[in-house]
């Protein structure tokens, strides 16, 4: 099954009100508007503080190679196993990245997709 994960910035009012709104409309019974799980950054310094371009490049090879722990992945990207550490616990804190039975890292996502409102 292929999961997608939609980022975007959005702030904890606008959040809060589509919560709100989902929850609504399962209270009356009525399917959700769009099935998809969201991850939101209070404002787009947040969100490039933790979507660096070297955690980017740890999400695809995990992505591409499967479960490794966090050694086999220093290697795959050719860091620092204390950088490499330090940046999958930021990207599991957000739900980017999980944990496998045996501890490995893996990618519960296919996509990441990213949105940035220009005007609101």
């Amino acid at each position: 099954m292929k999961r997608r994960i939609g980022i975007s910035i959005k702030g904890e009012r606008e959040s809060a009100h589509e919560f709100v709104e989902a929850w609504r409309r399962a209270e009356q019974g009525q399917p959700p508007q769009q099935p998809v799980e969201r991850l939101y950054f209070g404002d787009l310094a947040t969100m490039l503080k933790v979507l660096t371009p070297r955690r980017l490049e740890a999400l695809k090879i995990l992505s591409k190679t499967g479960p490794l722990s966090v050694r086999a992945l220093a290697r795959a990207t050719k860091r620092d196993y204390k950088n490499v550490h330090r940046d999958a616990g930021a990207l599991e804190r957000v739900g980017l990245l999980g944990r496998s039975a045996d501890g490995r890292l893996t990618v519960p996502w296919n996509s990441i997709v990213a949105e940035i409102t220009l005007a609101a």
